[in-house]
């Protein structure tokens, strides 16, 4: 039975706290994780985009998200990992044995996660779809890559992955549901096996409420061929952060864990037991499915959220073929 490779995901869980990053690295390694990541975002980097500030609805419909920027720029400012801490982290992943990882959200900071020489390096589901920051990145950087796919098209998971293949990178496709927290009945974990169609390698990342659902989704995914499980980590009390209630503590990472690492007919046997066949066949879903109302709201607001800037000061987004690496700032 192959093992399940575990992320145990920092997020946001952490407050730019390198104390609090350690006790984080250290808690996922006593309890479980292969991988502990962080996530290589700045607030400088945050986009102004005016019809977030107020939002819209109509009819009684939310047809955009409201977001403030000012608000958000507050809340991710304290968040910020700058350039030394990054390689801080990774001292710290050696001294607690267990392998570093992090998401790169811009162009801008692709020399900086080169320098970082990472074996395995993260995108995110809203660049799923951001083919010219790919390309960059499979140009510039060596690692191994691991793509989320929540809220992306079919169309694009599969030009990723053919330029995946084209520059012959090995890759996972991690399944994802962009909705925090994601229900079971809009889980719909079968699309594990269409992405299977373009990498034996592929994965769930989680974003179930924990306190309410367990590992019941991380569980059946594995059942499926998932052979990586990603989950947000917090050793903060649950309300303390924005990513709590999608996050798991150290108990919970533990207990995960141990059942990741069970066989699948036993995994099967307790999830049935737990779900009417009706419920567990709504939590498999279907193979091929449209984004959710919710869902294409998030791709809305989190596609572009970050940019980068060109040497002519000039707002470079992630999908921009027209702009090459070497005239984007690098921080």
């Amino acid at each position: 039975m192959k093992k399940v490779n575990l992320i145990a995901e920092l997020c946001q869980n952490h407050y730019g706290d390198l104390s609090i990053v350690e006790e984080m690295i250290h808690a996922a390694k006593e309890n479980g994780a292969d991988y502990v990541k962080i996530q290589s975002m700045r607030s400088n980097d945050l986009n102004y985009r005016e019809r977030f500030e107020k939002g819209l609805i109509e009819g009684g419909y939310t047809k955009c998200k409201k977001r403030p920027f000012n608000q958000e720029f507050q809340r991710l400012r304290n968040l910020d990992l700058n350039p030394d801490e990054h390689f801080k982290f990774l001292e710290l992943c050696k001294k607690y044995k267990i392998k570093p990882m992090t998401t790169i959200f811009t162009r801008n900071r692709i020399n900086l996660v080169k320098k970082m020489n990472l074996e395995y390096l993260k995108i995110s589901s809203f660049d799923c779809s951001s083919h010219a920051m790919i390309k960059d990145i499979l140009s510039n950087v060596k690692s191994k890559m691991i793509v989320s796919t929540g809220g992306a098209y079919d169309r694009e998971i599969i030009k990723t992955a053919k330029i995946l293949k084209e520059y012959k990178r090995k890759f996972t496709l991690l399944h994802c549901i962009s909705i925090y927290p994601t229900i079971p009945e809009v889980a719909s974990l079968l699309r594990i096996k269409f992405l299977k169609k373009f990498s034996k390698s592929v994965g769930f990342s989680d974003h179930s409420n924990p306190d309410i659902y367990s590992y019941d989704l991380s569980a059946i995914s594995k059942t499926l061929g998932a052979t990586w499980i990603e989950r947000h980590f917090t050793i903060l009390k649950k309300n303390a952060t924005k990513d709590g209630v999608v996050s798991v503590n150290p108990s919970q990472l533990k207990e995960l864990r141990e059942v990741l690492d069970l066989p699948n007919s036993q995994i099967l046997n307790f999830i049935k037991k737990k779900y009417k066949k009706k419920e567990y066949s709504k939590i498999l879903g279907s193979a091929n499915r449209e984004l959710t109302n919710e869902e294409m709201l998030n791709r809305d607001y989190y596609q572009g959220r970050f940019i980068s800037k060109s040497k002519t000061n000039k707002i470079v987004y992630n999908w921009d073929e027209t702009v090459k690496l070497k005239n984007i700032n690098q921080v």
